[in-house]
């Protein structure tokens, strides 16, 4: 998920109050009708101007502490929080305040929430590699504590080769990579995203079933997969979760979790998306847990702690009310 994506419209208005930052809504109730999305760029133009009230190191501690604090009501154990530093700094703002706001939660959520967390700078496709490349040196020089790299934003005319260099970079530094890829764009992207990119993760991922070659590729290598259905449907990149392919993903048998992208936005935490994709599909508890498992083998934690959680799971699946 995108921390950014994560702003409550009652949070937003609180923080613009808090910094005199006006919104072209009258009141949060306004702000959240408007979260009716023509496409993934209708709602980029929208998330852009959220973040326009996050100003202060405190405003992204509060944005950081009201997820976590939400999630961990639904039982979320882990979360691998994506943010976007440069969408930051073209407003003037400093690394500093970012990663310290962020930073100084996460170092917290296990201890009081539960919570394991691991940060992910992401990278806009939609501005130049070298941009990029910038801000991923000076989060490496400031000892930023991320554990990767993504690649998000527009997707369609921005393949992932545009970004070779930058994950060169940062698996020379030593992090991990993921990168969206086959949102809205073609299959092809995923396949540029392994080969060029080296991404162990791809997110979202939904383009894959147009190519058999490549699925049979992606589940002989159990290639992670993390696929935010409601979101895809809310942003229209499927009509509906009827005719979404996370069915036949998992039936594919590809290593496949759901996700939650940017709850707020489209009126569904990660326990919201678990409820209708097990409607949609009738899913049943074993399959339940077998996406949740899915999440854990996907995610960078150490093996001990996968390990840990996915004991977790399974005590879950077994136990019976």
């Amino acid at each position: 998920m995108h921390l950014e994506g994560t702003l409550e419209p009652d949070l937003a208005f609180e923080l613009a109050v808090r910094n005199g930052v006006g919104l072209p809504y009258p009141d949060p109730e306004s702000l959240r009708a408007a979260y009716e999305f023509q496409d993934l760029q209708s709602f980029l133009d929208l998330y852009t101007a959220g973040m326009s009230v996050l100003c202060t190191e405190a405003d992204f501690a509060d944005l950081t502490r009201a997820y976590l604090v939400r999630v961990a009501r639904a039982g979320v154990r882990h979360a691998e929080i994506s943010f976007d530093p440069q969408a930051h700094l073209v407003r003037g703002l400093p690394l500093e305040v970012v990663v310290g706001g962020i930073a100084g939660v996460l170092e917290r959520s296990e201890a009081e929430l539960g919570i394991s967390t691991l940060l992910i700078a992401s990278f806009h496709r939609d501005r130049d590699s070298a941009d990029a490349l910038d801000v991923l040196e000076r989060l490496l020089a400031m000892g930023a504590p991320i554990v990767g790299v993504g690649l998000d934003s527009a997707e369609v005319g921005y393949p992932p080769s545009l970004f070779e260099g930058v994950y060169a970079r940062a698996a020379q530094a030593g992090l991990r990579l993921t990168a969206h890829a086959g949102e809205e764009g073609p299959a092809a992207n995923i396949r540029d995203a392994l080969d060029v990119l080296h991404a162990e993760r791809i997110d979202h991922g939904i383009a894959v079933v147009q190519d058999p070659d490549l699925v049979a590729r992606v589940v002989a290598q159990q290639v992670p997969f993390t696929v935010c259905p409601v979101s895809n449907v809310r942003l229209r990149a499927v009509p509906s979760l009827a005719e979404h392919p996370l069915p036949a993903m998992i039936e594919a048998g590809m290593l496949v979790s759901i996700s939650s992208d940017d709850p707020p936005y489209f009126d569904a935490y990660v326990d919201d998306v678990d409820d209708a994709v097990t409607a949609a599909y009738g899913l049943t508890r074993d399959q339940r847990a077998a996406l949740a498992a899915a999440s854990f083998r996907g995610s960078f934690l150490a093996p001990d702690r996968v390990a840990e959680r996915l004991a977790e799971v399974e005590a879950w699946r077994t136990a019976r009310a």
